[in-house]
């Protein structure tokens, strides 16, 4: 993935669950096929849910990373 792509920054962090999901979900409906989601959460459990919600929408995880401050969690529409 280019990293020029544009990005859409979705910032759930202090969000519990199921904010950063239902919060990704509003973002995914505004969005195109060919499109990146960049969630930032500090839930803990937000790992698990992006992988859970990307399989059944079928979209692709690019990334999951812990970072000192929260998870970054990037994801690319390829479904509609």
């Amino acid at each position: 993935m280019a990293e020029t792509e544009p990005r859409t920054l979705v910032d759930a962090r202090e969000e519990s669950c199921p904010g950063p999901i239902t919060d990704l979900a509003k973002a995914y409906r505004r969005s195109k096929v060919g499109d990146v989601i960049e969630l930032w959460a500090t839930d803990p459990g937000v790992k698990a849910d992006v992988r859970a919600w990307a399989a059944k929408t079928q979209n692709e995880v690019v990334s999951i990373e812990d970072q000192a401050d929260k998870v970054v969690a990037v994801l690319k529409i390829h479904r509609r």
